[in-house]
Parts: C-alpha cells; structure tokens; sequence
C-alpha cells in the first residue's frame, strides 16, 4: 500500500508549473501508488483556487479511492472567503486535509492569517500540511514549534522536512512535538533513516511533490535500510492515519 501525501494538481501561480492530470495519474500508475493526496498549486485569488479545488474533487469522483483532496486558499484572503472554500471542500467534497505554504503567500507561520487556519484546522478536525525548507524566514521548520505546542491536538505535517538544508530544524521539531510528522520529499535517505529509528515510522510520511519525482523519492526509501515493517508504515500507513483515509479507498483494501 503506497500512499502519495503531497501530490498537486493545477497551475502554480507563484512557481509558473502546471502540475497536469496526465503526469499526476501517470506518475501514480509507473510507480504503483495506490493512492494521492493531492492539493493545488499556489493561487491567489478565490476564483483560480476554487477552480483547482474542483478539478481534484473531479479527479477523485471519476477515479475513486486514488486521489484525495488538500485545501490550499489563500490565507490572507477574508477570513469568511477562506472559510467557506474550506468548508466546501471538506464538507461538499470530502478533502482531507488543509495546506500552507508559507514561502509562495508570504505568510508568517506565527502570524494573524497562519494562526486562522491553524484554528480553523483543529475546530474541524483536520490535519493541516506545512511547506517548510526553501523559503526563510517563514518556512523555518522552528516557527512551527509554538504552533504545534499551542494546538497539541492538532496534526501539523512538515512537507518536505526542512528540505535538507533546515531538516536538522525539522528533526528537533518533530522530536519535540508528537504531533509533528515529517513529509520527506527532497531530503536525503539517512535522514529519513534516522527520523524513523529516532522518532518511529508512523511519524514519516512518504511524498513525491512533483509526479516526475515519485520514482526518486520512492527509491530512496527502499535504499536507506528500512525494514519491511517501516516501508509498510512510511510508505503508506502513516499517511492512511493522520489523514484519515476513508477504509472504503481501494488504497485500503
């Protein structure tokens, strides 16, 4: 059972990709994914976002138990805007989860608009994915330690770990939080070696971020000396936990 957590779809606006359907459903069927968590790509506006929104919950209805919805609107948009886009994704469309990138919204993690969706997070039960890595100041994997203190019940997701250069970062922040887990695309396989005998394999997640990537990022899993039993759990169960994968997804079966 693998299970992509960070896979997008739509037109990045600030990174000028398009993450397309084609290279998403192909990259998950090359590399024997059985199931994506799939968010937008960055969007300013409402409109473009709600669009992207859609596009997933389209992909998802049409190839059901492969690919699950992420929110990512603005967070600097209204505090109404915001929570309604998320509202309709979660409770009209079934999303998982919702993202932060605090680098492409200039946004200060500890700031008012970050500390909005952390609230509105934990309020519906959802785990919330933050880029940390390239970036700083605002995606330190540090900045997220007094989130993740303050909201000890809320799941926070360090997408991509610190990225190499800040993964140190990300390690001393998961090890002080049990409620920090630590999305490993683009960091290194003694790293992720490390983090699982250290922190335990439920706290890492395996992620592509670009389709063309999962080949890579899978291998470097299967290389850096992990046993059975914790490919098993980086590769997918994790991932099945803190989302919440729904048990009728064929990625459960």
């Amino acid at each position: 059972m693998i299970i992509d957590a960070h896979a997008h779809l739509g037109f990045d606006e600030v990174f000028d990709h398009d993450f397309t359907e084609a290279d998403l459903v192909a990259g998950q069927e090359a590399n024997g994914i059985a199931a994506s968590l799939v968010q937008p790509g960055t969007c300013h506006a409402l409109e473009g976002v709600r669009r992207q929104h859609d596009a997933i919950a389209d992909l998802g209805s049409r190839q059901p138990g492969r690919f699950f919805g992420i929110a990512n609107p603005n967070p600097h948009l209204p505090a109404r805007e915001y929570d309604a886009e998320v509202r309709r994704c979660v409770e009209g469309m079934g999303f998982l989860g919702v993202k932060i990138h605090p680098a492409a919204h200039a946004m200060n993690p500890l700031g008012r608009a970050a500390g909005h969706v952390f609230a509105l997070a934990r309020e519906m039960g959802l785990p919330v994915m933050v880029h940390t890595g390239a970036g700083i100041p605002w995606a330190a994997p540090s900045l997220l330690g007094p989130v993740a203190a303050a909201h000890a019940d809320l799941k926070i997701v360090a997408a991509h770990a610190g990225m190499m250069v800040l993964a140190g970062e990300a390690g001393i922040l998961a090890a002080e939080h049990a409620n920090v887990y630590l999305e490993c695309s683009w960091t290194p396989g003694f790293k992720v070696a490390g983090w699982v005998k250290s922190l335990g394999p439920q706290r890492v997640l395996f992620g592509s971020d670009h389709a063309e990537n999962a080949a890579t990022e899978l291998a470097k899993f299967r290389t850096c000396g992990l046993s059975e039993e914790e490919l098993d759990w980086t590769l997918g169960r994790a991932a099945a936990a803190v989302f919440n994968l729904p048990a009728g997804g064929c990625c459960l079966a």
